[in-house]
């Protein structure tokens, strides 16, 4: 039987939402060689994209400073990290399309698609437990356009990652789960400093 963790905090309120955002970058100086790796691997202006668990607007600021045309769709529970991506965002934010779901709630994906590609960077592990990434990935899959590419980035267990074994996976078992949804190429594109970047395909 899976016992989700419960979370520490609730980033749905802007009290927790706020304090996260600010430190975040700093506990993970590596975040802007992901964003890199993630704008290369969209490669293109106009893709149209999804992003889950979009918090407060890091990756979109990358990504729409990259490529300033992309469709872009952010996915995110909380009403409090939309407001801070907005304020992160400025007047790029009228580009984007805020949809307030949970992505652990079955009917998320509903009036979603098609898309370029589907990116998340450091959300999977909020399923609350690492059991439940496959049941996520095969959800993404039927978003994909033709030729689309799933992007997944998370923390990852042992060597320099981090340490609890029931919310998150080591980067192996993270290409494990995402070929379990039937994604048929995997690949790792960047592993370092406690985060793993896969594409599935």
């Amino acid at each position: 039987m899976t016992i989700d963790i419960p979370s520490p905090i609730d980033l749905r309120l802007m009290s927790d939402a706020r304090p996260w955002a600010e430190t975040a970058l700093a506990r993970r100086p590596v975040r802007p060689e992901f964003f890199d790796a993630f704008a290369r691997e969209i490669g293109r202006d106009g893709a149209r994209v999804l992003e889950l668990g979009s918090g407060p607007g890091f990756l979109a600021e990358h990504l729409l400073g990259a490529w300033p045309g992309l469709d872009y769709t952010a996915l995110d529970f909380s009403p409090a990290m939309h407001q801070l991506a907005a304020e992160r965002l400025g007047a790029r934010a009228a580009r984007v399309r805020f949809v307030e779901r949970s992505f652990r709630e079955p009917a998320w994906v509903d009036g979603l698609g098609p898309f370029d590609a589907v990116v998340t960077h450091q959300a999977v592990h909020e399923l609350r437990h690492k059991d439940h990434a496959t049941a996520l990935h095969a959800q993404v899959r039927p978003l994909l356009a033709a030729g689309g590419r799933y992007l997944v980035c998370d923390h990852y267990v042992g060597g320099d990652g981090l340490s609890n074994d029931q919310l998150y996976m080591t980067a192996g078992q993270q290409r494990e789960a995402l070929l379990r949804a039937r994604f048929a190429d995997v690949e790792a594109v960047l592993v370092k400093g406690g985060l793993a970047l896969h594409r599935a395909c």
